[in-house]
C-alpha cells in the first residue's frame, strides 16, 4: 500500500532526510501506539489536554493517510485518583481533615477513571471526525486459546471501518498485586500489553511514548548521560543505569525497554520517544532519528556513529585551541601550504571531480547543479590564489576594537576572538569547502563540514589535500568531514561542543536545521539576486554590470535573477 505522506510529512523528498536505519518505516502499515501515564497526565494528576490533543491530531493524520493505528493508553488510575481525592475531600468531616488518609484503592481509581479517560478520547477524536472504540482486557483473557482469534476479528473489523481501537488493561478487576510481575509471562502492565498486542495483531511497528526523549545511557537528569538512538542488547543490555521510575504509572523506562526488546525479538520494531513533543509520531513515520529504536537486526548495523560524531567534534575543538595558540605568521604559513598543495594536486582533484560529475549526470541532476560542482584547472588555481589573499589579510584574532577605562586599573577591551567549533552544511559546490576551511584556519576555528552527497569524492579529496599540510602541533582533526547525512542529527545535539551552525543552501535547509538544534544557527532567508538601475545611472556601465551578473557564472547562486 503506497503512502501519500502525512500532511506531506512522509513524502519521498522528506525520506531523503531520514536515517538509513529507519528506512523500514516506508513499509509500515499497522502501528501500535502506547501512551504512558506521565504523557496523559500533568504534574497535578489532571489530564494533560494539550498533549492528548496533539496525540489525537497525529493519530487522525495517520488514519487519514491509510495507516492502521491501534492505541494503548495508560492513565485511568491517575484520572480516577484525582477525581476520588476531590470527592473524598468535599465529603470529609472536620475530624477526617485532622487525620487525612490519602491512600486510595487502585481498583476503585481505575473504575472511576476509565470512563473519564475514554470520554476525553471520544470527544477529541469526534472533533477530528474520527471514531474511537474502547477495548478493556486482562491477562486472564489471553489464557483462553480462542480469545486471540476473536480479538483479531474485532480489531480488523474496526480498522476496516477506520475506527481507532483504544486498549487499556482493566485494572478494576485485575487479580494481580504489586510488584505487578506475572510469572506466566502474558503481560503485567500496559507496556507489556502493547507488546503483546503488537504481536497478536501483526503490527509492523510499536511506538511507545514516554516523558523523556528515549533511552539514555544513565538517568536523563545526569549531564553525562547520552541518548541511545539504536539499542543493541549485546552492547547496551548490561551497561544501562536506569534512574528512578516515572513519577506516575508502574513501570518506568526499565519496563518500556523490556517490552521493546521483547517486541523486537518477535519481529516488531519498536521506538521509545517523547510524548511531550507534539509531532514525535509524525517524525518517527518520516524515518527521522528521534527516540530509541529497537530492531531485531540492530546488532548487524554500524551503530558507532554516536561516538564518532562526538569524538570528531571534540577533536576539532581541541585542535582549534592549539591553532589559536599559534602566531599570525604561523597560521598564515598553513594557508600558504594549503594553496601550494592545491596547485600540486590539480590532476588528482580533477579526476575525482569528474567521477562525481559523471555520477551526477547519470542520476539526472539538473545542469545548473552539475555546473556548480565542476572543478576545472582554472578554478582550482583561482581557489589557491584566494587562499593566499586570505593569508595576507590582517590577523582577525586578538584584534582590539575598543578600550574603555571604567575605573582605575579596570579597563574593558572589545576584541575579535575565535568562536570555537563551526558546523557548516553546504550543498553542491566543492569549492565552498576550500573557502570555508581557509577562513576557519585564519580565524582560529575548528571545523566540521558536511557537503552534498553528489560531490562526495570531490569533497573527500579536497579535505585530504588540505588536512595533509596542517602541522601536527595543531592536529589533522582540526577539520572534520561528515560523510553521512545520518550524522547531522547527532551533531546538532552537541550544543556542549559545537558553537555555531552555518547552513549554506535553500531556505528549507536552513529552516530544518533551526528546528532541530539548540546550537546558535547563522541562517538566512531567501536570496534576492536583483539588479536595480536608477535613471541617473551610466547606461554603458549598467549594461556591462548586468551582462556580467547574468552570464559570467550563471550556475552560481548569486547570478542575477531579475533586472
Amino acid at each position: 500500500m503506497g503512502r501519500g505522506g502525512i500532511g506531506g510529512a512522509v513524502a519521498a523528498a522528506d525520506l531523503e532526510n531520514s536515517d538509513s536505519t529507519r528506512g523500514f518505516v516506508r513499509d509500515v502499515k499497522r502501528i501500535v501506539v502506547k501512551v504512558g501515564t506521565a504523557v496523559v497526565t500533568g504534574q497535578n494528576g489532571r489530564l494533560a489536554m494539550g498533549r492528548l490533543g496533539a496525540l489525537c491530531e497525529q493519530v487522525k493524520e495517520l488514519n487519514f493517510q491509510g495507516y492502521e493505528v491501534i492505541l494503548v493508553t495508560s492513565g485511568a488510575v491517575g484520572v480516577g485518583r484525582q477525581r476520588l481525592k476531590y470527592r473524598k475531600l468535599i465529603n470529609s468531616s472536620f475530624a477526617d481533615l485532622q487525620n487525612p488518609q490519602l491512600d486510595l484503592d487502585g481498583k476503585a481509581c481505575a473504575a472511576v477513571g476509565q470512563s473519564g479517560l475514554m470520554a476525553i478520547y471520544d470527544t477529541l477524536f469526534s472533533q477530528l471526525d474520527v471514531t474511537s472504540s474502547q477495548l478493556l482486557v486482562t491477562d486472564r483473557d489471553f489464557r483462553d486459546p480462542s480469545f486471540g482469534h476473536q480479538l483479531r476479528e474485532t480489531v480488523v473489523s474496526l480498522l476496516d471501518l477506520k475506527v481507532i481501537p483504544v486498549f487499556n488493561e482493566n485494572d478494576a478487576i485485575s487479580t494481580r498485586r504489586a510488584p505487578y510481575e506475572d510469572s506466566s509471562g502474558i503481560f503485567w502492565d500496559n507496556d507489556s500489553l502493547a507488546t503483546l498486542l503488537a504481536k497478536e495483531l501483526d503490527a509492523d511497528l510499536l511506538i511507545m511514548l514516554s516523558d523523556v526523549e528515549g533511552l539514555y545511557s544513565g538517568p536523563p537528569s545526569d549531564p553525562q548521560s547520552k541518548i541511545i538512538h539504536t539499542y543493541i542488547n549485546e552492547k547496551h543490555g548490561k551497561l544501562i543505569n536506569f534512574g528512578e521510575k516515572s513519577r506516575v504509572g508502574r513501570g518506568g523506562m526499565q519496563a518500556k525497554v523490556a517490552a521493546a526488546v521483547t517486541a523486537a525479538s518477535k519481529g516488531v520494531p519498536a521506538v521509545i520517544a517523547s510524548g511531550f513533543v507534539t509531532d514525535s509520531i509524525i517524525k518517527i513515520m518520516r524515518g527521522e532519528k528521534i527516540g530509541t529504536l529497537f530492531h531485531n537486526e540492530a546488532n548487524v548495523w554500524d551503530c558507532s556513529k554516536e561516538v564518532t560524531t562526538r569524538e570528531m567534534a571534540v577533536a576539532a575543538k581541541d585542535c582549534s585551541r592549539h591553532l589559536q595558540n599559534l602566531s599570525s605568521e604561523e597560521r598564515k604559513k598553513i594557508l600558504l601550504d594549503i594553496a601550494g598543495a592545491l596547485d600540486a594536486n590539480v590532476d588528482l582533484i580533477i579526476s575525482e571531480n569528474e567521477a562525481d560529475l559523471a555520477a551526477a549526470q547519470d542520476s539526472g541532476y539538473e545542469k545548473s547543479l552539475v555546473a556548480r560542482m565542476t572543478l576545472k584547472a582554472g578554478k582550482i588555481t583561482s581557489l589557491a590564489e584566494s587562499i593566499r589573499a586570505i593569508a595576507d589579510m590582517e590577523d582577525p584574532i586578538s584584534h582590539t576594537l575598543k578600550k574603555t577605562e571604567v575605573a582605575k586599573d579596570l579597563v574593558f577591551e572589545k576584541m575579535y576572538c575565535p568562536l570555537g567549533v563551526l558546523l557548516i552544511i553546504f550543498e553542491s559546490r566543492p569549492d565552498a569547502l576550500v573557502q570555508i576551511a581557509a577562513l576557519a584556519i585564519r580565524s582560529g576555528n575548528g571545523l566540521l563540514l558536511k557537503g552534498g552527497k553528489e560531490a562526495m569524492r570531490s569533497n573527500t579529496i579536497l579535505h585530504k589535500v588540505i588536512t595533509s599540510v596542517i602541522p601536527d602541533v595543531v592536529g589533522k582533526k582540526l577539520i572534520g568531514l561528515v560523510k553521512s547525512k545520518d550524522e547531522i542529527a547527532d551533531l546538532l545535539k552537541l550544543d556542549d561542543v559545537i558553537d555555531l551552525v552555518i547552513p549554506r543552501g535553500s531556505n528549507r535547509l536552513v529552516s530544518q536545521i533551526k528546528a532541530q538544534t539548540k546550537i546558535p544557527v547563522l541562517g538566512h532567508a531567501d536570496g534576492i539576486c536583483h539588479v536595480y538601475i536608477d535613471k541617473s545611472a551610466d547606461m554603458d556601465m549598467a549594461k556591462r554590470i548586468v551582462l556580467d551578473a547574468k552570464v559570467d557564472y550563471p550556475a552560481a547562486c548569486n547570478a542575477m535573477v531579475r533586472l
